[in-house]
């Protein structure tokens, strides 16, 4: 890491829960799946010279009381007290189009998005005639994308982009065709945000699949993908496991349970 290189503060921040989950639903052929594994659901934001940059937007209040989840705030609602003002944001990064990752883009009106080509086309692909393949996308989310595509909002990205110095994008596929992992520089290395390519920390520790996918070959491979990207294991950061709130630290009082940083390193268990 160079000495004029951008670096960003990186914040996690825990929007929602569901403490009613149960292993059955998370992994295919899963071991005692009647037990119950919460899930938790996060937006990021990596704060660097040039401003925020928004990665992923959360899902809708309305939509998460409507499946049972335990909702806290919108985290867009929860950017000022990271000093982070959403109608100034310029950037917003779409890891993937499930409700629980883009249900928000109208926070940020002044902002551009970025999204994987293979995304989009696999959103509007015969495959959606699929139940199982839309199983986690919804129809108004997908047409406000595709407007701003048309409105000259939204950006479609190859395989691999540089959204901002010190930010990359990478596809891997798996979870769904478009599915990217997001590789940000900070002050203790390359972090990788690797959004739903990795639900929990057990799916890399144990190498086994998340039972929600588009190609079980492609979403172990992206395990690897992601372990070539970070600069050590402790760098990656999966997108919906609860030990987030307790490896890493609040960034300062008032905000324990809502916001992580992960610029530093986790704290020692």
């Amino acid at each position: 890491m160079t000495e004029d290189a951008t670096i960003y503060e990186l914040y996690a921040i825990r929007y929602a829960g569901n403490p009613r989950r149960h292993r059955g639903h998370n992994y295919i052929m899963a071991d005692d799946p009647e037990r119950l594994e919460p899930m938790d659901y996060f937006s990021w934001v990596a704060v660097g010279p040039s401003g925020a940059i928004v990665i992923d937007t959360g899902l809708r209040r309305e939509k998460a009381l409507q499946r049972g989840y335990d909702y806290v705030r919108p985290p867009h609602a929860i950017l000022p007290s990271l000093g982070v003002d959403p109608a100034a944001v310029k950037t917003v990064i779409l890891t993937h189009m499930h409700y629980d990752h883009i249900g928000n883009l109208d926070a940020f009106p002044h902002a551009r998005f970025h999204l994987q080509s293979a995304e989009m086309a696999y959103a509007v692909s015969p495959l959606m005639a699929k139940p199982w393949f839309r199983l986690a996308y919804e129809v108004d989310e997908i047409q406000r994308c595709v407007a701003y595509l048309h409105e000259g909002r939204l950006d479609l990205h190859a395989p691999e982009a540089e959204i901002a110095p010190g930010m990359t994008v990478h596809l891997v596929g798996g979870h769904c065709a478009g599915q990217e992992v997001v590789r940000v520089r900070t002050r203790r290395g390359w972090v990788v945000l690797a959004s739903d390519a990795l639900h929990y920390y057990e799916e890399l520790d144990k190498s086994i699949p998340f039972a929600v996918a588009h190609s079980i070959a492609d979403m172990m491979l992206a395990h690897d993908r992601i372990m070539q990207l970070a600069t050590s294991p402790d760098h990656i950061v999966p997108s919906h496991d609860p030990q987030l709130m307790s490896r890493y630290p609040a960034p300062r009082p008032g905000l324990e349970g809502l916001v992580v940083r992960l610029d530093v390193p986790p704290i020692p268990s």
